[in-house]
């Protein structure tokens, strides 16, 4: 969306947001019905094999991946295509340099929602018997959202296309205006057919390499053989940004927050000169208070006469 933005084509990103809105909340919803399925189980390494026991979500979840990747004639397909073809038509530097971004990163995508996918449900499996024996399908009321948010995962994109997108549409009525220098929706129509197919191909690459790496040399990933442990923990670490982020930024500050902000300005000055202070003389009034407070007539009589003569001077001082 923001890359539509950034090429001046905001009806283009308004139809991708649409369109993201329907496979984005069908992948995340799909991906909580398998954590709690597997016990609240997270780490995709203990997965596999689902596919037999989660037939249902395994179709899902397959569906919001493809869309997401831009598979032909999917939601997704119209919307992201579409942004590298506007891209590319610009036929200028900067436009080339982002259709190129734009198909690497497809490619990307397609490589880590099939490997979401391919390690999900049809790896080896890795769960514990503890775990796998108490995997369940959806109950109905979740899965018609499922199938709802598929749908429109499937059939939204083509559907909408020409309200939103389409040459001529009334749908913004004059709420968005685009400079006809920065609207190169026309010219993206023809482009070379093979620029248009390269995202695809991609794609095709992307799944191509993660069968290769996952299922027909699988060796591949055993960095142990390969005497690449290191290499491993720095991926499986996630190049360390959160532990740097940690050690960095996050404990230092709960440091400072909890020794000198918590303990010594909150509960020490401020407590202390504060609402301790107040209730700690309001409590101390009281008691002093309370004590005058005998039940003995003449003492009240000697608080009443004494308090008469100090209102008496005073009178006669103010009227000097």
């Amino acid at each position: 969306m923001i890359f539509a933005c950034g090429l001046s084509n905001y009806h283009v990103a308004f139809f991708h947001l649409s369109n993201h809105a329907f496979f984005k909340a069908l992948l995340f919803l799909s991906a909580g019905a398998i954590i709690h399925s597997l016990s609240n189980e997270q780490d995709m390494r203990k997965y596999g094999g689902l596919i037999r026991l989660l037939p249902f979500t395994s179709i899902m979840l397959l569906i919001g991946s493809l869309s997401l990747m831009g598979f032909p004639f999917l939601t997704g397909f119209y919307s992201k295509d579409l942004i590298l073809e506007v891209a590319y038509a610009k036929y200028t530097i900067s436009g080339s340099i982002c259709y190129w971004l734009g198909v690497l990163t497809a490619f990307f995508t397609s490589f880590y929602s099939y490997r979401l996918f391919y390690l999900t449900f049809i790896y080896n499996n890795n769960s514990f018997k503890s775990v796998a024996l108490l995997v369940h399908e959806l109950p109905l009321n979740m899965a018609i959202a499922l199938m709802i948010l598929a749908t429109g995962s499937i059939f939204l994109g083509y559907i909408a296309k020409d309200l939103f997108v389409g040459f001529g549409t009334d749908f913004w009525n004059q709420s968005i205006f685009i400079l006809p220098v920065n609207n190169q929706q026309f010219d993206a129509e023809f482009i070379p057919q093979i620029v248009k197919l390269l995202p695809f191909f991609g794609s095709l690459i992307a799944i191509t390499l993660v069968n290769f790496f996952f299922y027909i040399n699988a060796n591949w990933l055993n960095f142990n053989k390969l005497n690449l442990r290191g290499v491993h923990a720095f991926l499986t670490y996630k190049w360390y940004f959160d532990v740097i982020y940690n050690k960095m930024l996050n404990i230092p500050l709960l440091k400072l927050s909890y020794h000198t902000i918590f303990k010594i300005i909150d509960k020490g000055f401020l407590e202390h000169t504060g609402p301790h202070f107040f209730s700690t003389v309001v409590g101390t009034l009281s008691f002093t208070v309370r004590r005058l407070q005998t039940g003995h007539v003449y003492r009240y009589g000697y608080f009443i006469l004494i308090f008469f003569i100090i209102t008496i001077f005073i009178s006669n001082e103010l009227y000097v």
